[in-house]
């Protein structure tokens, strides 16, 4: 048998904690990019957004204040605990819908990259904190 002395207990949790602030920091920053910069625009300027670049948002107004919308409801659940893992799963769903939209409808696929990662980041985010989907379903359930 071997004896777990204070220093391993310690270095097999931090990791953990680590983690979690990595994770927390993301979420964060990456909540206040979609809140801020992202769906923030889309939302209180579309026509600007729409007259000043053409080319990229080629698509209808309605559907630009919808993906808005959907931004900051992403941007804002991933700072609210309960809700992270349903806010990155679906802005992990945008994010690769926004890159297909860069590489085959506006047919600038140096633009997808961008997104891509973002997916990525969103799909681990999502994965860590799935355990916050299960407190979601029980919520809803009571």
């Amino acid at each position: 048998m071997t004896a777990i002395t204070a220093t391993q207990t310690t270095t097999a949790v931090r990791p953990g904690k680590i983690r979690n602030r990595v994770l927390w920091t993301l979420q964060i920053v990456l909540g206040l990019f979609f809140l801020i910069a992202s769906g923030g625009p889309k939302l209180l300027i579309p026509q600007t957004l729409m007259e000043n670049n053409a080319t990229a948002f080629s698509i209808p107004l309605a559907l630009l204040i919808f993906i808005g919308l959907a931004e900051v409801a992403g941007g804002i659940g991933l700072m609210v605990p309960r809700l992270t893992a349903a806010a990155a799963t679906g802005l992990a769903i945008l994010t690769f819908l926004a890159a297909g939209f860069n590489v085959f409808l506006t047919g600038t696929p140096e633009l997808a990259p961008f997104p891509l990662a973002l997916t990525a980041i969103f799909a681990w985010i999502a994965y860590e904190r799935r355990a916050s989907i299960t407190a979601l379903r029980t919520l809803i359930q009571r």
